[in-house]
């Protein structure tokens, strides 16, 4: 009986070996026939050989792009009918004439955004800068209390506390007066606050939704999250930005976890791109496929700003808005100021920030002093040596803890929206940011930005070359984690 027991027992070893051995192989042929970026490839490669079986069941929950939302989307059916060309006003010519004077390799950067998103920058746009929530809420809670059509609603957190509640009011008054009404939230970010606001809104009554909701059988979606935040009303008022729905931005309430923040309110024809975001994301999440006048306005010309509206995510538009960086960093001539609560640019990046400030730029990059994710910060100090070498400056913004994101290139064009300048961004998250064309509305961002530098704490080399060799062993040990964080 003792020999039957041990020939039974003796195969698994084996048969748990060779399986193991199959799934690394698998994993590996996937990784690298689909992921582009070898740093990636090397790094998820150690990750599934050097740990047996989780390795693989990590890659398969996060490392693999299973997105295709547009496809989908389009297939539900006619969602909108916007794309009528807008027609310049003469003054619209003047002013982009009076940029192209001064910067006349802007040109080439809009050529690139046309051919990377197919659309046109769109003149006669108004483009308004809101600090922290304590001026975007009221401006956005405001709009829907006055919308008397619709309002589309996409946050990646909507978090259930005095922000969270607020809104739900307005948009719940919003719907008893006939409005229709849409809210989308991340699956994930719908579960930062303890009682989840979807579930809260819905027993209000109001139509709200999860994109790729975070339960046991979605987790091969679950390192794919929808990072924007979006908000239109009555198709022709929008805002955009960095502000997620949470008391901790509304710095007037004292919150125990105060963030700084910017967000844009937006009118003019560029508001139809906004819109349409919404309706991709909301037609892959539902099935409903919105459309028409009621969602689509028809809008008229409003101000100065040439925008473009920037979709970027791991589906179609994959890499759409680090070509974008990549292309606004090699057209700039005098002065880039990056404004990033998350910072960890990959190689390209890296080096053409380097390039950039060998040319002679001046390149100002400003990170919160003290992050809200401790290995973040590890990992991007490590990168600092890098740029400071080749003329970079680097500012530690002052507490509360800064969630801004922004860019602007020689005081001519500005780059606002959801982007953080790390990986999970630029390849995992679906993201929406808008590029705006405009020396008077860059200068509105400039002395905001200007404001952060002052009260910030330059980092030197001489105090990163002075770090105990732990903390330089430590940062650099987190660094090797980007691909996952």
């Amino acid at each position: 009986m003792s020999d039957l027991f041990e020939l039974i027992k003796t195969p698994w070893p084996y048969l748990f070996g060779a399986v193991t051995v199959g799934l690394n192989i698998w994993a590996t042929i996937h990784l690298v026939l689909k992921n582009r970026d070898s740093r990636a490839v090397i790094g998820w490669a150690g990750l599934i050989w050097l740990v047996p079986i989780g390795g693989v069941t990590f890659y398969w929950c996060f490392g693999i792009n299973r997105i295709r939302r547009k496809a989908v989307s389009l297939r539900t059916g006619e969602a909108w009918s916007h794309r009528n060309q807008i027609e310049p006003r003469q003054e619209d010519f003047d002013r982009a004439a009076g940029l192209l004077d001064h910067h006349p390799t802007m040109m080439s950067l809009a050529r690139l955004g046309r051919n990377i998103t197919k659309r046109d920058a769109i003149p006669g746009n108004r483009v308004d800068p809101l600090q922290h929530g304590d001026e975007a809420y009221p401006a956005m809670l405001k709009a829907i209390e006055e919308a008397e059509k619709s309002v589309a609603l996409l946050s990646y957190i909507f978090d259930c506390d005095r922000a969270g509640n607020a809104f739900q009011e307005a948009l719940v008054n919003a719907q008893n007066r006939g409005v229709e009404v849409r809210i989308l939230i991340d699956g994930v970010g719908a579960r930062y606050s303890k009682t989840s606001m979807i579930a809260e809104l819905r027993n209000a009554g109001l139509n709200a939704n999860a994109f790729l909701p975070s339960n046991p059988w979605s987790m091969k979606y679950a390192n794919l999250r929808n990072h924007r935040k979006i908000l239109v009303v009555d198709g022709k008022i929008g805002f955009t930005g960095g502000t997620n729905i949470r008391e901790g931005h509304w710095l007037t309430l004292e919150p125990d976890y105060p963030v700084q923040c910017l967000h844009f309110r937006l009118e003019g024809p560029v508001v139809p791109h906004l819109m349409e975001a919404f309706a991709v994301d909301w037609a892959f999440s539902t099935g409903e496929s919105l459309g028409g006048p009621i969602w689509f306005a028809e809008a008229e010309p409003d101000g100065p700003v040439w925008a473009r509206g920037i979709p970027d995510g791991p589906d179609e538009d994959f890499e759409v808005l680090l070509n974008t960086l990549l292309g606004a960093l090699a057209v700039a001539k005098e002065r880039i100021l990056i404004v990033t609560p998350y910072f960890l640019p990959e190689s390209p990046l890296l080096h053409a920030l380097s390039v950039t400030a060998l040319r002679g730029v001046q390149v100002d990059i400003v990170v919160p002093s003290k992050n809200n994710m401790t290995l973040v910060q590890w990992a991007s100090t490590a990168l600092f040596d890098q740029l400071l070498e080749q003329g970079c400056n680097i500012y530690l913004s002052a507490p509360p803890f800064d969630h801004t994101k922004l860019m602007v290139v020689d005081s001519a064009w500005a780059l606002i929206g959801s982007t953080n300048w790390d990986p999970r961004s630029l390849r995992l998250n679906f993201e929406y940011n808008v590029e705006c064309y405009d020396e008077r509305f860059a200068g509105k961002l400039v002395p905001l930005v200007e404001a952060k530098i002052e009260k910030a704490h330059r980092v030197t080399m001489e105090e990163l070359t002075t770090l105990p060799f732990p903390i330089r062993l430590r940062n650099g040990l987190a660094r090797l984690a980007t691909p996952y964080i």
